[in-house]
C-alpha cells in the first residue's frame, strides 16, 4: 500500500490532503485583522511592494484583471480604477472569510460595477481556458500545497500575450539582514498576533511558511517549467520579498 503525499504546514510534515484545510484555519482566524497586522508587520511597506506589483504589470482600460488569493481586496482596489468600466477584476480566493471582508469593504468603499469576487482553489481555478489579460498573486502562493499545479493553471487561464506577477515573500539576499529578519519574524511577529490579533500561533504559522517557500531562482524555474517566457524577479527591501513576472507567449 502506497504511503499518501505529504507536505509542510510551516516546519511540521503533514498529509498533503490536510493542508488547505488547515491554512483555511489559519485565515478564517486572522480574516477581520488581516489588514492591520500587515500595516504592523511591514511599518507600511507592503503599500510600496504592493505599488511596485501593480505598476509592473502595466494594467490598460478594458482588461479582465484576476486578483488570485486576493484575500481583503488590497489589490482589487488599485486594480479596479485602471481597467476601468470597459474592464473587469475578479477578485478569488480559496478562504470565504477573506472574501467576504474583502468584498464588504470595497463596497463600502463604493468600488462596485466592474468586480467580481468568487471562491477559487489556485491548483483548479474554475475559469474557461484563456480568460485574462494578467494575473496578479500577491502573498498567496506559498500556502498553496501544489504550487506547480496552481501555476499550470494559472498558465491555462491566462491569454495569449498575457502576464502573470507574483508578489511573495522570499529570501534575504544580505547576510547581515537575515539574522535580523529572523529575529523580527519568530519573536516579534508573534507577539504582535498575540496582542492585536489575539492570535500568535497563526502569525508563528505565516512566518514558518516565508521560510519553506522556494527562493527567488527556485520559483523562477517553477514559473518557466509551467510554460511562461521571459521571466524574471525583482527584489524588494533587500530580498525580503520579491515580484516574479511571467508572459504566456
Amino acid at each position: 500500500m502506497s504511503e499518501k503525499p505529504t507536505t509542510h504546514f510551516g516546519y511540521k510534515q503533514i498529509a498533503a490532503e490536510e493542508k488547505s484545510g488547515l491554512v483555511g484555519e489559519v485565515f478564517d482566524s486572522v480574516a477581520e485583522r488581516y489588514d492591520v497586522m500587515n500595516d504592523l508587520m511591514s511599518l507600511g511597506i507592503h503599500r510600496l511592494w504592493k505599488r511596485f506589483a501593480i505598476g509592473s504589470g502595466r494594467v490598460r482600460p478594458g482588461e479582465t484583471v484576476l486578483d488570485l488569493a486576493g484575500g481583503t481586496g488590497d489589490l482589487t482596489r488599485r486594480l479596479a480604477p485602471l481597467v476601468g468600466p470597459a474592464g473587469h477584476v475578479v477578485l478569488a480566493d480559496i478562504n470565504e472569510s477573506m472574501v467576504r471582508v474583502g468584498r464588504d469593504r470595497l463596497i463600502d468603499q463604493g468600488l462596485v460595477g466592474n468586480i467580481d469576487y468568487t471562491l477559487a482553489d489556485a491548483e483548479a481555478l474554475p475559469f474557461p481556458d484563456n480568460s485574462f489579460d494578467c494575473i496578479y498573486m500577491a502573498f498567496g502562493l506559498r500556502n498553496v500545497t501544489d504550487k506547480a499545479r496552481a501555476l499550470a493553471s494559472m498558465y491555462r487561464v491566462l491569454k495569449p500575450g498575457g502576464r502573470l506577477l507574483i508578489l511573495e515573500f522570499s529570501k534575504p539576499v544580505s547576510r547581515g539582514l537575515r539574522p535580523v529578519y529572523d529575529l523580527y519574524s519568530f519573536s516579534i511577529l508573534p507577539t504582535l498576533g498575540k496582542v492585536v490579533a489575539d492570535d500568535a500561533d497563526s502569525y508563528r504559522y505565516l512566518a514558518e511558511s516565508i521560510r519553506m517557500h522556494p527562493d527567488q531562482d527556485v520559483l523562477l524555474g517553477m514559473i518557466e517549467a509551467a510554460g511562461f517566457e521571459r521571466c524574471s524577479y525583482h527584489n524588494m527591501t533587500g530580498g525580503v520579498v520579491a515580484l516574479h513576472k511571467g508572459y504566456k507567449l
